[in-house]
């Protein structure tokens, strides 16, 4: 998708140094991915404790391959 946006020139340059990528566009899908992910992450941990599980219920067999 291309769009124009007008970017503090001093955090893209920061960013860049920061995270070793090259350039402008690389630098923003790299600042989207940790987003997602750490959006993700927060949501994840909103609901840590809220969840119950049956007493039988058996974590570690649910990692073994089928």
């Amino acid at each position: 998708m291309r769009t124009n946006v007008i970017l503090d020139d001093a955090l893209i340059q920061e960013a860049i140094v920061l995270s070793g990528v090259r350039t402008k566009k690389d630098v923003i899908a790299l600042a989207l991915q940790e987003f997602i992910t750490s959006r993700k992450r927060r949501n994840l941990l909103e609901v840590a404790g809220k969840i119950e599980f049956r007493d039988n219920y058996d974590y570690k067999a649910c990692r073994e391959e089928k």
